[in-house]
């Protein structure tokens, strides 16, 4: 019985011994984040990671600017237009009411069909105003989707190298709470943006 007792705690010895053994010689992963102790603080080295902050980006990426130029033109356009109109109509109807006050109009038939049509127009004018700010709702997301598309294109060609594993949008206060500076790829991503637009340009 003794015997017994002696070999089953060399042979729990040394699987012990193996299982310690292993453990040490297994390599980390790839990517894997390596953590040391220093001190009483914890410390890592730099992560395959970045962020890009997109209020800057959209600011000082001239495809953006270019878009968002020509949006607030159209925008521009439209309320030209409908003010232009709305003017043209209230002086009609402004007309209309003199008329009506002087007793100009022919007969009650007349004035009820110059009221009809002004009626007409005012609706005309709110389906007008209605069709505009939808298209320029879908010139902005068509503005959007672009944009979007050109950056991720981009990135996807900029990280070809695998250098990074994650890319964060970042916008001013949100998302990312902190981070180092050195994390922040967005000037050097907006000038290689910039470049690449203005050899499309040519």
């Amino acid at each position: 019985m003794k015997n017994l007792l002696f070999v089953s705690n060399i042979v729990l010895f040394i699987a012990v011994v193996v299982l310690f053994v292993l453990f040490f010689q297994i390599k980390p992963a790839k990517n894997a984040v390596q953590l040391s102790l220093k001190g009483d603080t914890l410390s890592s080295q730099v992560l395959p990671i970045a962020y890009i902050n997109v209020d800057s980006l959209l600011l000082k990426y001239r495809f953006a600017k270019d878009a968002n130029e020509s949006l607030i033109k159209k925008q521009e356009d439209s309320r030209l237009t409908i003010n232009s109109r709305a003017r043209e109509l209230q002086n009609e109807m402004n007309e209309f009411q003199r008329k009506l006050e002087n007793n100009a109009f022919l007969s009650r038939e007349r004035a009820e069909q110059e009221h009809t049509r002004l009626l007409k127009k005012q609706q005309e004018l709110q389906n007008l105003d209605g069709q505009l700010t939808q298209q320029l709702l879908q010139e902005q997301q068509k503005m959007s989707e672009e944009l979007r598309d050109t950056i991720n294109a981009f990135l996807k060609e900029y990280n070809k190298d695998g250098r990074y594993e994650i890319i964060f949008s970042n916008t001013t206060g949100d998302n990312i709470l902190f981070a180092s500076k050195s994390y922040d790829i967005t000037d050097e991503v907006v000038k290689l943006l910039n470049e690449r637009f203005s050899n499309k340009k040519k």
